[in-house]
């Protein structure tokens, strides 16, 4: 039983290790390997082909956003001049162009960036020498000629600087097609919303029927610092009442394509298609854009490739018939900026989940609010760990005792049942027996000593999720060296201190009576140590703790029990 003792800790560590792997797995948008796939609708045609021509746009489709994508407009549009309107208020800078009325760069200005600790945290943005590629475009379909995201657009005079207003507007306008389209955006002090007005009225001779777009283009390349230790995942994601969240991946957009063009066919949309509510958005770690479109008003969803490593994700909706002179007007809110829960749940019901706590969400959720009250009276991440830390190992006392009681009566025990192993070698059977005979008589649960490893380890695993989620850690200082406790130690201080820990946790415990068994037990502790250097700092400091901790109680418990079997002898 002392052999199973330690198989099951063995067996701890490498469930922990496949559940982090299932994690990392699910969290780039494969499936989980515990749970067959959720069930899904029989997939539907894609609203748009796969290939379009340029410079126009058919009825139902949005135009490529090749070539405005890559900075340069379309033949169409050469001869006009497009320049970048800068809107800055509080929270963020963001390039607009009159080209199309694009939003082109957004710069965060309360976020630094990951790497680079001297810029702001930037999300829309191209930049051709990376490849990379990430817009809010809008426009209207439905009709040869019709305002679009490769129009020209004029850009009305006004504030671009908020200053001591509470909101500023930028208007634009472009006429085409017989239709007048006005683009309205709305940014408001200490708000990542902006809100999108689409004003669309019919200055031609005959009706027309519009359709408006909202897309969002992002390039498939891996975000910046992603490694196989640090990955998160960035891609398409979407909401609708029916049909709840989806994950998408641009691996599987670009298969789609492909097949769409060696088929001939509509390529196949692996998500909702229709609804009259939800979001669609382009997640990543820590942010989120997503468009919220206007509410109860029918919309197909579509996802495709734009052009070479760029996607889109984006719905149309049909505005109705426009009769000569008529007018009609579109609302759709943009959220851009962190993956604060607060802020998510106020802008449209389901975009919290964006903040993606993996399948122990159950528990996660609960930590995350626990710890964010902690905070409101701290006010320091690093004491909000170590206070819940202690939390939890008050919470677990009990069982904790219990475990470290048993372990304590085992280590007594070591000498009898080195005893027994002796007498017995050869005899597994008899050996068990004895050993089985020795626990009933002592009254010791062999598998008591395991228990609090057990019940922790779903806390520690939903508490790396949290960490790794959650934005609000993001940047966050403790003490001296420790500036971000979202990111690894870049000294591998906690990581040696955890190691020293469970060395000293591993000399309380009972001793292998195998030398193998006692080697093994204590390359544990650097097995875990080494994979903690690349974990976030944060959780390496609340297993520091709890190490602590528990090496304070099971020291008292075995000298409790060490003492009396030592006056016995």
């Amino acid at each position: 039983m002392d052999i199973n003792k330690r198989t099951i800790l063995w067996i701890v560590f490498a469930v922990s290790l496949v559940v982090l792997w299932n994690n990392w797995q699910v969290s780039n948008g494969h499936p989980s390997m515990f749970a067959a796939p959720p069930a899904q609708s029989a997939k539907a045609p894609a609203a748009q082909p796969a290939a379009l021509p340029a410079a126009s746009a058919t009825a139902g489709t949005p135009p490529v956003a090749a070539a405005a994508v890559n900075g340069a407009a379309p033949a169409a549009a050469e001869a006009f001049k497009s320049e970048r309107v800068t809107i800055t208020t509080d929270l963020f800078r963001v390039d607009v162009d009159t080209l199309g009325g694009t939003i082109r760069r957004l710069e965060l200005l309360k976020f630094k960036d990951g790497i680079d600790a001297t810029k702001n945290q930037v999300l829309f943005d191209v930049d051709g020498a990376t490849g990379k590629a990430y817009l809010a475009e809008t426009g209207l379909i439905g009709a040869a000629g019709l305002p679009n995201h490769q129009t020209g657009f004029i850009a009305k005079p006004g504030p671009r600087m908020l200053n001591d207003a509470n909101q500023i507007q930028l208007v634009l306008e472009a006429e085409s097609g017989g239709v007048k389209l006005t683009k309205t955006y709305t940014f408001k002090r200490g708000d990542y919303v902006i809100d999108v007005r689409h004003d669309i009225s019919n200055v031609g001779t005959v009706p027309v029927k519009p359709e408006l777009y909202l897309q969002l283009v992002h390039d498939g390349n891996k975000p910046a610092g992603d490694s196989y230790f640090n990955s998160s995942y960035t891609g398409p994601t979407l909401y609708t009442d029916a049909d709840k969240y989806h994950k998408l991946q641009f691996e599987k957009l670009e298969k789609a394509a492909v097949e769409a063009a060696k088929t001939g066919k509509d390529a196949l949309q692996d998500h909702p298609t229709k609804a009259d509510n939800g979001w669609f958005a382009i997640s990543q770690h820590f942010f989120v854009s997503a468009f919220v479109p206007q509410d109860k008003l029918a919309r197909t969803i579509f996802t495709r490739k734009v052009t070479t490593n760029q996607y889109a994700i984006g719905v149309t909706q049909p505005l109705g018939t426009l009769a000569p002179g008529a007018t009609i007007s579109n609302d759709a809110r943009l959220y851009s900026g962190p993956q604060e829960e607060k802020l998510l749940e106020h802008v449209s019901p389901g975009l919290e989940l964006v903040k993606d706590y993996g399948f122990l969400t159950i528990i996660a959720k609960p930590i995350f609010w626990v710890m964010d009250q902690i905070h409101k009276a701290l006010g320091n991440w690093g004491w909000t760990i170590i206070a819940f830390t202690i939390l939890i190992k008050l919470a677990f006392f009990p069982l904790s005792a219990a475990g470290y009681r048993s372990m304590a009566k085992m280590k007594v025990l070591t000498p009898k049942m080195q005893a027994i192993r002796e007498r017995h070698k050869g005899d597994p059977a008899k050996m068990n027996q004895a050993t089985m005979e020795l626990y009933k008589a002592e009254k010791i649960n062999p598998l008591g000593g395991c228990l609090p490893i057990l019940v922790q380890m779903p806390v520690f695993i939903a508490l790396y999720w949290v960490l790794q989620a959650s934005v609000e850690i993001r940047g966050a200082a403790w003490i001296g060296w420790i500036t971000n406790l979202a990111a690894p130690d870049p000294y591998y201080i906690l990581p040696v201190l955890y190691a020293i820990t469970m060395y000293i946790t591993t000399k309380l415990n009972p001793a292998p009576a195998d030398p193998m068994q006692a080697k093994m037990m204590l390359f544990m502790p650097l097995a875990f140590s080494v994979m903690f250097f690349f974990f976030p700092s944060g959780l390496v400091l609340y297993w520091v703790v709890n190490n602590i901790l528990s090496i304070a109680q099971q020291y008292v418990i075995t000298k409790k029990f060490a003492v009396p079997e030592a006056a016995k002898s």
